[in-house]
């Protein structure tokens, strides 16, 4: 066993801890930092939707772990196992500790495919697929491209998950690919959704309304998926009435689009930086840890109830890089994130409607003269070359990007609700 110590230690190596890392090696020069993260490989997992939708190359969405982590920053190949804030130390896998003067939690989510009975026997196969893993994105594309005619069925589970509009964006990439195939008027498409409505936000669920119909896909809410027979190609779903009765109801498949269930990874949830739901404990606004002052959290582990999106981190990490130097300097730490995310829903394979919002459902958007509901080829050129080249080039190299985003913005477009 070995005991380092690091002035900043970040727990995961993904977009939010990167950029962190990244962010205050600009704002600091000599502060010394440590990432803990055991994966060779980084990937864009924004563009997982439209590598499964066909547009996208799993080569445009992975790069080397080793190249985008500043050279002064140690990087430790190793998993985080348990935490000692008491101590101010972290226990590896390994069994090796390392101590710290700041800690930042940020592991990401956890896939939890065990949830549904038979999924992970049958994923990759007899027409089940998932965009939500490296290993199995491109398959998603395979059973697309293949099929001729059927019934296809896209699930989303019980909240939160990552970018709760990914669960439907593949699903209208999808039916675009039937409808240029000449084979829409074939195909049955349904959409299968734990959740009482299309969309968290209502403004926008409005919209997305009009671009279910236009495909003419059915909709079923409150339908939870537990099981998959594969070999059989049945889907059974629980689902819960307005009085709270329970019930199981099959669905047979020629393809199905899984959403896995997810949840905060099981080492968080049993660390003492958890809440009572399993969450890393951060206040909303500073994402400064409730209980202990020098750690902070930031991404899809924490408790903080915006959308787990790229977008979201993008906001959070300046907020949370100042806190940290704040409190070097014996200053106070300022609650400045309201909760920001973006998800730019992909209509078709030429059109997406860009959704930004905070806490509260507050429309947000960043450009105040267009409409955000509206289904716009500009916002596909930024998902598929303007948000990645963001990422790579600015974001997660430190850079600051603040694109000012406006409650004001909406008003003339929310007035005519």
């Amino acid at each position: 066993m070995t005991n380092q110590h690091h002035t900043l230690l970040i727990v995961g190596g993904g977009a939010a801890g990167v950029s962190v890392a990244n962010n205050m090696r600009r704002q600091n020069a000599a502060i010394d930092i440590a990432i803990i993260e055991p994966s060779e490989k980084h990937y864009y997992q924004p563009g997982f939707t439209i590598i499964g939708g066909g547009a996208y190359t799993m080569k445009q969405t992975t790069r080397n772990e080793a190249d985008l982590i500043h050279p002064s920053v140690k990087w430790i190949k190793d998993y985080a196992d348990t935490f000692q804030p008491d101590q101010n130390t972290i226990t590896l896998r390994s069994g090796d500790i390392l101590s710290y003067d700041y800690l930042v939690v940020c592991p990401g989510l956890q896939l939890d495919w065990d949830k549904v009975e038979g999924l992970k026997e049958t994923l990759n196969k007899n027409g089940v697929c998932s965009n939500y893993s490296p290993d199995t994105v491109e398959y998603t594309w395979e059973c697309i491209k293949n099929l001729q005619a059927g019934t296809a069925l896209f699930t989303q589970p019980p909240m939160p998950i990552k970018c709760a509009g990914a669960p439907q964006k593949i699903m209208y990439l999808a039916a675009d690919r039937f409808r240029k195939k000449g084979i829409l008027d074939k195909m049955t498409i349904e959409f299968y959704n734990a959740g009482p409505a299309l969309f968290g936000v209502p403004f926008f669920a409005k919209a997305l309304g009009k671009v279910v119909a236009g495909y003419g896909i059915l909709t079923n809410f409150n339908h939870n998926l537990v099981s998959i027979d594969g070999p059989a190609k049945i889907a059974t779903f629980e689902t819960t009435d307005s009085d709270g009765n329970k019930q199981r109801v099959s669905k047979a498949f020629d393809m199905i689009h899984v959403t896995p269930p997810q949840s905060a990874p099981d080492f968080i949830k049993k660390s003492p930086l958890a809440n009572a739901a399993g969450w890393v404990d951060v206040n909303d606004l500073s994402l400064q840890h409730n209980k202990f002052t020098n750690i902070f959290g930031l991404g899809d582990a924490t408790s903080t109830p915006n959308a787990k999106t790229a977008a979201a981190v993008r906001k959070q990490v300046p907020i949370l890089v100042d806190n940290i130097i704040n409190l070097i300097n014996a200053k106070s730490v300022e609650e400045k994130y309201d909760g920001y995310g973006s998800c730019p829903l992909t209509t078709s394979l030429s059109t997406v409607m860009l959704a930004e919002f905070a806490y509260g459902g507050k429309i947000t958007p960043s450009f105040p003269f267009l409409d955000p509901r509206k289904n716009l080829f500009i916002w596909w050129i930024g998902k598929i070359a303007g948000f990645p080249w963001m990422y790579w080039h600015l974001m997660i190299k430190g850079y600051r990007i603040d694109i000012p985003h406006l409650e004001s913005y909406a008003k003339r477009f929310t007035k005519e609700e």
